[in-house]
C-alpha cells in the first residue's frame, strides 16, 4: 500500500510543475506569435495604405490607359443585345433632344450678343452628352469609337455595323418623339412665340446649308464629341465626366458645327412649327421662305452631316489614337485580323502572317499579378478551388506569352485542362470581372483593363 501511496502522491506533485511547463510553452508560443504579428503588421498596413492610395487615387487615367478603356467598351458594345442597344438608343435620342430644347429656349431672346449666347447654348446643350454619359445610353456619334476594337479585331465588322444601325434609328425614334411630345406642350409659345421662332429659325438654317459645308461641320463637331467621351474615359468620377464634357460640347455647339442626333431634333421641331402663324409672325419669315424646310430637306441634312460624324469620330479620333496607342500592342493580332492594314500602316509590314500571335503583359500588370498571388498565398484564409485556378492562369499568363495568345483567341481550349467547373468556366471565358474580383479582391489598372480586352475579344 504505501508504495502506490507514494507513487501517486508523486504524480500529484508533479502534476503542478507539468501544468505550470505546459502553460508556460504555450505562453512562449503566444508570445512569439504576437510578437510576430507586431512585426509584420507594418508592412501589411503599408501595403494595405499603398493599395487603397492606388484604388482611390483622384488622378486621371493617362491616354494609354484611356486607349485600352475605349476599345474594351468598344468590345462590350458590339455585344449588346438588340433589345438593350434599342432602349438605349431611344434614350439617347431623347436625352440630346432635351439638350437641343434646352439650347433653343437659352438662347431666345438672350440680348447677350452673338458670342455670349453661342457660349451660354453651348453649355446648355452639355445637358445631353451628360445624361447620355452619366445615365447611361447608346449615341450613335459616340460609337464610332467601335472602331478601336475592330482595328484590333476584337469586334467584328457585322458587329460595328449592327451597332451603328440600331443605335442610329433608335437615336432618330427618340429624336422624333421629344420633338412630338415638346410640340404639344405649346412651349414654343413662350416669350410671346419667342422660342417657336428660335426653333423655327434654328431649324431652317440646318437645312438650307450645303452638302460640303454640312459635310465639314460633321467632321469637326463630332471630332469634339469624341474627344468629349475620350476625355470621360479619363475620369474617375461624375464631377471629372461633367468637367470633360463641358468644353469640348460647348466649342462645337457655339460654333456651329452639325450634330446628326441633335438635328433628330431641332429640325422635326422645326417642320411641326413650320404651320403655326403666330411662330411664323414672330420669326419675321413667310411660309415660300422655308421651301426647304421638309422632310426631304431633313433627309439631305443627315446624310451629309452623319457621313462627316463618322469621319471624324471613327477616323480622326478613334483611328488615330488606335496608331498611337495600341498599334505597337496589337501589331501581331491585326496583321493576322487585319492583314490588309498593313499596307496602310508602315509599323506593320514587318509583322509576319505565320507567326502565331503573341503578346506580352505589360510590366505594371505582371507586377499586379506578382502582388496578387504572393498576398493570396500569405494570406490566412483558405482558397477555394476558383481561387487556386485563378491564380493559376494568371501566372501562366504572365510568364507565357502564347498561352496569353491563346487565352485571348481560344479561352475555351486554352482552360480545358484546368478542370474549371462550368460557372468558373463561363466567367473567364466571358471576362466576368465581378467574379474575378470576387476571388482576387478589386483589381487595379492596368490589369482591370488588359483582362476585360483580353477575355472579351471576339475575331474574324
Amino acid at each position: 500500500m504505501e508504495p502506490n501511496m507514494k507513487s501517486e502522491q508523486t504524480r500529484t506533485i508533479s502534476a503542478p510543475g507539468e501544468l505550470e511547463r505546459s502553460q508556460g510553452h504555450d505562453l512562449s508560443s503566444y508570445m512569439s506569435k504576437v510578437y510576430r504579428d507586431a512585426t509584420e503588421m507594418p508592412a501589411r498596413l503599408e501595403a494595405a495604405v499603398d493599395k487603397l492610395g492606388k484604388v482611390i487615387t483622384l488622378d486621371a487615367h493617362p491616354p494609354a490607359v484611356i486607349a485600352q478603356k475605349a476599345e474594351a467598351a468598344g468590345v462590350t458594345k458590339g455585344k449588346l443585345n438588340a433589345l438593350s442597344t434599342i432602349v438605349l438608343g431611344i434614350l439617347a435620342g431623347v436625352f440630346i433632344g432635351l439638350g437641343g430644347m434646352f439650347y433653343t429656349v437659352v438662347t431666345t431672346n438672350s440680348g447677350l450678343g452673338f458670342g455670349l449666347t453661342k457660349l451660354v447654348g453651348g453649355l446648355a446643350f452639355c445637358l445631353g452628352l451628360v445624361l447620355v454619359v452619366v445615365a447611361g445610353a447608346e449615341l450613335f456619334t459616340g460609337n464610332t469609337l467601335i472602331t478601336m476594337s475592330w482595328m484590333s479585331g476584337r469586334t467584328p465588322l457585322t458587329r460595328l455595323l449592327r451597332n451603328w444601325g440600331l443605335v442610329y434609328f433608335a437615336n432618330l425614334a427618340g429624336g422624333l418623339s421629344l420633338a412630338g411630345l415638346m410640340f404639344y406642350t405649346n412651349q414654343w409659345a413662350l416669350s410671346n412665340f419667342g422660342v417657336g421662332a428660335n426653333a423655327l429659325l434654328i431649324a431652317s438654317a440646318k437645312v438650307n446649308l450645303s452638302f460640303g459645308s454640312a459635310l465639314v461641320r460633321g467632321i469637326l463637331c463630332n471630332a469634339l464629341v469624341c474627344l468629349a467621351i475620350w476625355l470621360c474615359f479619363s475620369a474617375r468620377t461624375i464631377v471629372d465626366k461633367i468637367a470633360a464634357i463641358i468644353f469640348p460640347i460647348t466649342a462645337f455647339v457655339a460654333a456651329g458645327f452639325e450634330h446628326s442626333i441633335a438635328n433628330m431634333y431641332f429640325i422635326p421641331m422645326g417642320i411641326l412649327l413650320k404651320g403655326q402663324t403666330s411662330v411664323l409672325s414672330a420669326a419675321g419669315v413667310t411660309g415660300d421662305a422655308l421651301t426647304k424646310l421638309n422632310w426631304g430637306g431633313f433627309v439631305g441634312n443627315l446624310i451629309p452631316v452623319t457621313i462627316g460624324n463618322i469621319i471624324g469620330g471613327a477616323i480622326l479620333i478613334g483611328a488615330i489614337y488606335w496608331v498611337a496607342y495600341l498599334r505597337s500592342e496589337r501589331a501581331a493580332e491585326v496583321a493576322t485580323a487585319r492583314p490588309w492594314l498593313k499596307s496602310l500602316i508602315p509599323t506593320l509590314r514587318s509583322v509576319s502572317l505565320a507567326k502565331p500571335v503573341s503578346a506580352q503583359l505589360p510590366e505594371a500588370a505582371r507586377a499586379q499579378i506578382d502582388g496578387i498571388i504572393r498576398a493570396k498565398l500569405e494570406g490566412p484564409a483558405a482558397l477555394d478551388n476558383g481561387s487556386k485556378t485563378l491564380l493559376a492562369v494568371l501566372a501562366k499568363a504572365r510568364d507565357d506569352s502564347h498561352f496569353l495568345a491563346s487565352l485571348a483567341e481560344k479561352p475555351a481550349e486554352a482552360l480545358k485542362d484546368y478542370g474549371l467547373t462550368p460557372e468558373e468556366h463561363t466567367a473567364l471565358v466571358s471576362g466576368d470581372l465581378r467574379w474575378i474580383e470576387s476571388k482576387l479582391g478589386t483589381l487595379d489598372e492596368p490589369l482591370r483593363t488588359l483582362l476585360t480586352a483580353r477575355l472579351t475579344q471576339e475575331k474574324w
